[in-house]
């Protein structure tokens, strides 16, 4: 008998878990898994160098590039200058003093949020208007008069960060040439 109530107990705690509210549970169609890109995985690497909480978001970085079409270390070199690379924020998950002013703020719900809205803006505001680097965008974006070098630091250090990693690291696009020939001595691939 009390293998029987063992079983059913099972059985239930199983059918309990695999359906909640008469739905399976399954993944959601509407998510889906991207292959992580050798950008990420830089950014991702170049985040953690200084221990930043935006770490974890570098595939949003990334996305949020693609999608207004902005060069992918601009928004993260802002940040490196404006927080530390979110280390140091007046709160809300600004970490490039976007809508600062003063005692006012802007404040995100998310670090995707603000890495969304802070690339769209710079697309729209400066980037569309013909202020394409961090020295033309400093007359607006910030006060500071050495901003946009700061920002240039940043950059063309995710730049070398980037030229590193790809040495240590090259994809198979940097081993794999066209052609049919081998990165050894002049051997064909059939060689090999």
């Amino acid at each position: 008998m009390a293998k029987k109530i063992t079983f059913f107990v099972i059985l239930f705690l199983s059918t309990l878990f695999l359906n909640f509210g008469g739905k399976a549970f399954a993944i959601d169609s509407n998510i889906q898994t991207k292959k992580t890109d050798v950008e990420t995985k830089i950014l991702t690497d170049y985040l953690a160098k200084y221990n930043s909480p935006m770490k974890d978001q570098a595939q949003d970085f990334i996305d949020a590039a693609r999608a207004y079409n902005v060069d992918w270390k601009l928004v993260p070199a802002i940040a490196g200058v404006e927080s530390t690379f979110g280390k140091f924020i007046p709160g809300g998950y600004n970490a490039w003093g976007w809508g600062v002013y003063g005692t006012q703020a802007i404040y995100f719900t998310s670090w995707r949020d603000g890495i969304f809205t802070v690339t769209k803006g710079l697309k729209e505001n400066y980037i569309n208007k013909g202020l394409t680097d961090p020295f033309a965008m400093n007359r607006i974006y910030a006060a500071s008069p050495y901003w946009g070098g700061h920002v240039s630091y940043f950059l063309q250090d995710i730049e070398k960060f980037e030229k590193e990693y790809r040495l240590k690291n090259p994809t198979k696009e940097q081993i794999d040439p066209s052609d049919n020939t081998a990165a050894i001595s002049g051997q064909t691939r059939s060689d090999i």
